[in-house]
């Protein structure tokens, strides 16, 4: 795909495509290619090995301790990150909890929060989802009652992402019952080793445990762990979505499954013939290459934009676009792999599993990553409500 970056993005591409033939640790890159789960170490191993050539936080101004790259250079960076292979840098400290921080938090919260961030010191993790309040978030009922110098937080968190992992978790609370819904609630950060956080885990459809419920019972919370200022913390969470769905559109995994897809067609045959000469799977191999390809160049114009003016509503067209693509993806890829997609056991895409494992050719790792991508339209705010959010800026435009 050639589009039409400037020399001297180019020449920044050319930059991170070395470092990745580098420095992307073979067994990881081999992972990500094959559909395999990433653990806990994984991931903190690549961000430490990013953090060390100075990319630990690619979205971050340098004043901060980023790149302080443009928004289309991190662009490029997300793209040749995805089509290599690269682990996903973990979006709750760094595209999540840091902008808010840098945003809104007290210089004292900044000195202690962001630093640990990008050298994987911490890991945080997203307390919002409720039973009952996922999508309409604001009817939220976890309740912080000011207790002198710190908040009593009763409660229940779900979905929560790697909350086994995470030792912070930045978590939206309702501090004053009596206010409208959106009016009355407040961003605390919530050490996860405090007493009375129980984390229990929610086994989803791939056979992983990677979600999770969070009760918080007498959780005492310093008051100094508030964001900003109380009640105001929905102003902060809508802050913070705008950069997740940005975030979800993935177009370097578009980029990586695509080329799967493409391998995946010259490797599996019908009749003796690989199934690329097959014209049908031709024609849904070029349409969605060339939806790939639409998105990426809607992202570009997002990027050039980036520093007249925020996403906006763009945000939720790119959310709704690369969620439902990597959908689309993993269902031709199960297409391609047909019977062979059937067979699946998590167990195969483990570490240290000693008995048969499929290759990619038996489509193991296939339908792992089918089950996987059932989540991005709901994550982040499910693709009904970005439409809702899509025409309500339509009308009031």
């Amino acid at each position: 795909m050639n589009l039409s970056y400037s020399n001297a993005d180019l020449a920044f591409r050319d930059e991170v495509r070395r470092f990745l033939r580098e420095s992307l640790p073979l067994d990881l890159r081999d992972k990500v290619l094959g559909h395999r789960h990433l653990d806990a170490e994984d991931l903190v191993r690549w961000q430490r090995i990013l953090n060390q050539r100075g990319w630990g936080a690619p979205g971050w101004p340098a004043e901060f301790g980023g790149t302080g790259w443009s928004p289309m250079q991190r662009l490029l960076f997300d793209i040749e990150c995805g089509i290599a292979g690269a682990p996903n840098q973990l979006p709750f400290g760094l595209k999540m909890i840091g902008p808010v921080l840098m945003k809104f938090a007290s210089a004292a919260q900044r000195a202690r929060f962001l630093p640990r961030i990008p050298t994987a010191e911490d890991w945080w993790c997203q307390g919002y989802s409720e039973p009952g309040a996922g999508s309409d978030l604001a009817s939220l009922k976890t309740r912080a009652v000011r207790d002198g110098a710190r908040y009593i937080v009763n409660g229940q968190k779900t979905w929560t992402t790697y909350a086994q992992h995470a030792n912070w978790m930045f978590c939206l609370v309702r501090t004053d019952p009596e206010a409208k819904q959106q009016s009355g609630i407040s961003l605390l950060l919530i050490d996860m080793k405090s007493p009375g956080v129980t984390v229990r885990p929610i086994r989803t459809l791939e056979g992983r445990a990677d979600v999770n419920e969070v009760f918080l019972d007498e959780v005492s919370v310093p008051a100094g762990n508030l964001v900003g200022e109380e009640n105001c913390g929905w102003t902060y969470a809508k802050y913070l979505l705008g950069h997740e769905r940005t975030g979800i559109a993935g177009i370097g995994a578009c980029r990586r499954e695509l080329n799967y897809v493409k391998a995946q067609a010259l490797r599996e045959r019908r009749h003796g013939k690989p199934l690329a000469e097959d014209v049908r799977v031709r024609e849904k191999i070029a349409r969605i290459e060339a939806e790939v390809l639409a998105l990426e160049m809607l992202l570009m114009r997002v990027a050039s934009q980036a520093s007249q003016r925020g996403a906006g509503m763009e945000s939720s067209i790119l959310k709704i676009r690369g969620s439902e693509l990597q959908q689309r993806l993993s269902a031709l890829q199960l297409d391609i792999a047909g019977p062979d997609a059937l067979p699946f056991s998590p167990d195969w895409l483990a570490d240290g599993f000693d008995g048969w494992t499929p290759g990619p050719a038996h489509g193991a790792g296939v339908g792992s990553f089918y089950l996987e991508m059932r989540k991005p339209t709901i994550y982040g705010g499910t693709n009904e409500v970005q439409k809702e959010i899509i025409a309500k800026a339509v009308i009031d435009a």
